[in-house]
């Protein structure tokens, strides 16, 4: 069966909310809709709807000009099974002594690799994206320098990829959150799917709020692979949460974003370790200064 998305862009988070619950009313109505920030600077939210009847096309024409967003975008889907098409064209990843692969490929996992089987679902981390690999490769090298923590903290957690390469390599209490729950749905399923249920702890949060964060704290590593705003914003509580001396690994930067994201975080005691890129994404190690 044939469905469709519809799509604009608006400036500001405000109007882009707005915009989706006005969506909500149209008939026939919208089975999900959308609220993204485009991380460019150009302050443009996208909106998205998605039914499974075409779209009244003059009320979304009605909306987007009654909220001063950008014409609708109107396009079919077509039925696939689009988490086994991205199976089959998602090829293995290697990131330092990480192999990131879905089931499809468990017969690709080389010896001697820490194997972490993600496969693909509604939630980000496979592994493919530049952040993520970014982030088991900072990783990767704070073992090589010797780092051995004993908790760790997974925010924004995703598929829990990197909550899982912590629990692998390390006795460490280890904490994955997301504030999406689906997300930490997945996060759960995969940490099963790993043999880690007893070694990864999944909870739904936005930052540090929730009770089992708290409890936890402080933190010898935290990973924050999120997007510049909510970055900026947890600076002062990764300066909280983390150990003097201890870690934090952040992406979801785009590589223009890197400097403020620093200077930012020095504010907060931090000093920088390791600044690398993958194409467009930078991935930055920060180490909380001892007093």
């Amino acid at each position: 069966m044939t469905s469709y998305s519809a799509i604009t862009t608006i400036t500001g988070a405000d109007a882009a909310y707005d915009l989706a619950d006005t969506l909500e009313g149209l008939v026939p109505e919208p089975t999900g809709v959308g609220v993204f920030q485009i991380e460019d600077g150009s302050g443009l939210w996208e909106v998205a709807a998605y039914f499974v009847e075409r779209p009244d096309v003059a009320a979304l024409a009605v909306f987007s000009a009654l909220h001063n967003a950008k014409p609708f975008n109107i396009s079919e889907i077509p039925d696939q099974d689009w988490v086994s098409k991205v199976q089959r064209e998602l090829a293995p990843v290697s990131a330092g002594r990480f192999f990131v692969y879905g089931s499809h490929d468990a017969d690709k996992v080389p010896d001697g690799r820490v194997p972490l089987l993600i496969d693909a679902a509604m939630a980000f981390g496979t592994g493919h994206h530049g952040t993520t690999k970014g982030c088991l490769e900072a990783f990767d090298q704070l073992l090589k320098d010797g780092f051995a923590g004993e908790a760790i903290l997974d925010v924004g957690c995703g598929t829990a990829v990197l909550a899982m390469a912590a629990a692998k390599m390390l006795p460490a209490t280890v904490i994955a959150s997301d504030i999406d729950p689906v997300a930490v749905e997945v996060a759960e399923a995969n940490i099963i799917g790993n043999d880690l249920r007893d070694r990864v702890q999944c909870h739904v949060a936005a930052g540090f709020d929730a009770p089992a964060l708290s409890a936890n704290s402080p933190y010898d590593l935290i990973f924050a692979n999120i997007l510049k705003g909510p970055l900026i914003a947890l600076a002062p509580d990764m300066a909280r949460h983390v150990k003097e001396g201890g870690y934090v690994i952040l992406s979801g930067i785009l590589s223009e974003q890197a400097g403020e994201i620093v200077t930012v975080y020095q504010r907060n005691g931090f000093n920088v370790v390791q600044n690398s890129a993958i194409v467009d994404w930078t991935t930055l190690v920060l180490a909380r200064s001892r007093e």
